[in-house]
């Protein structure tokens, strides 16, 4: 197993996995008092960590699933992608797509977080492409 190095700010929990086999690790608000989000509204949520991933990973924050079915709380920028060499506070741009306020208190699992290996290529300007059998098929060309 990866470790990862994390930094918390005073009060800020670290992330944690719900089960042994989830994907995404649980992140956390980190508030002085709740916020609440009236329907449509957004927020920039700190979660009070700063994470030091090795080159070559990616963290990806995605939203709740329970969060989204029951309440219409969403993220924005979905999935937002942390880079390796980027050190700040990861903050979270939660939006409440329901059709009554929400409040997200100190503490509360506000998002999920995934780390992924990530690779970097060159990029070779070409007149054409290799063709396949869809070609340029997309956007529902295979039906329902």
């Amino acid at each position: 197993m990866q470790t990862i190095n994390v930094k918390l700010q005073p009060g800020a929990k670290l992330p944690d996995y719900q089960t042994i086999h989830s994907s995404g690790a649980d992140l956390y608000a980190l508030l002085d008092t709740p916020i609440t989000l009236q329907p449509l509204q957004r927020a920039l949520i700190p979660t009070g960590i700063f994470i030091e991933l090795p080159p070559g990973y990616e963290a990806q924050i995605r939203p709740r699933s329970g969060l989204a079915i029951n309440h219409g709380i969403t993220l924005l920028n979905t999935p937002g992608t942390i880079d390796a060499d980027y050190r700040g506070e990861i903050k979270i741009i939660v939006i409440n797509l329901g059709d009554k306020p929400f409040t997200i208190e100190n503490n509360m699992r506000i998002a999920q977080m995934v780390i992924s290996h990530t690779l970097q290529v060159t990029f070779e300007a070409v007149t054409e492409l290799t063709p396949t059998q869809r070609n340029d098929g997309g956007f529902g060309h295979t039906g329902l």
